[in-house]
């Protein structure tokens, strides 16, 4: 007698990257960056911003620093950082091709969702004003953890937070710094390669877009 097939099992969770997964704002970041070389006379090049991907900003706040020989501290350029990008997010925000529908539809059909990035609270404001009451039940933040990407501490705090397994959650991410993270925390990971090419890994599921799929679809993943 044939052996029936396992059922497929929804994640206990969803944990969500932001920047380049629910909402494309590297541009956002890029602009901003620029915007600072040319005010302060810095150099600053495409493959300098892309170094930038998916880092804490304090790190990125350090390379800045560093590469356009500014005064203020890595602190102070995260803030000049932030400034330009929530300026340019409070205008529009730039959903992800199918992030938006997604994580309402795993709002509607109650498989709760984190969501973990490394950018601060003030920006991430703007965005979930957009959505609502609640669609994450969690927003853990970089400037809420010691250790940013890759290191597991933000995946970790979300799942705990929600009160389950990592091994147990889905994490959405563009980046390879977000994707060893969430493998780093025992998460399975379900990557949409965005501004930045992602390698293979294990536990790494790829799609070229989040458009059309389902919470049902999650599971067979």
């Amino acid at each position: 007698m044939p052996v029936p097939a396992t059922p497929h099992r929804l994640p206990a969770a969803v944990l969500w990257d932001m920047d380049g997964t629910l909402v494309d704002t590297e541009p956002y970041w890029m602009a901003t960056e620029e915007a600072i070389a040319e005010q302060y006379g810095g150099t600053w090049t495409r493959e300098d911003a892309m170094q930038l991907v998916g880092n804490e900003l304090l790190a990125s706040g350090v390379y800045i620093k560093a590469k356009m020989e500014l005064e203020q501290t890595p602190e102070q350029v995260v803030e000049m950082l932030l400034d330009g990008v929530v300026e340019q997010i409070q205008q529009a925000v730039p959903w992800c091709a199918g992030a938006r529908e997604l994580v309402l539809a795993l709002r509607e059909a109650q498989i709760p969702c984190g969501l973990v990035t490394m950018s601060y609270q003030r920006f991430v404001a703007p965005v979930l004003e957009q959505l609502p009451p609640e669609t994450f039940r969690v927003v853990v933040t970089g400037d809420m953890v010691d250790n940013g990407k890759p290191h597991p501490e933000a995946y970790l705090t979300a799942a705990a937070a929600l009160g389950v397994d990592p091994a147990d959650c889905l994490a959405i991410e563009d980046s390879p710094t977000g994707a060893r993270s969430a493998e780093a925390a025992g998460c399975r990971v379900l990557v949409v390669p965005n501004h930045v090419p992602v390698p293979d890994g294990p536990g790494r599921i790829f799609r070229t877009t989040l458009e059309a799929l389902s919470p049902a679809d999650l599971a067979s993943l």
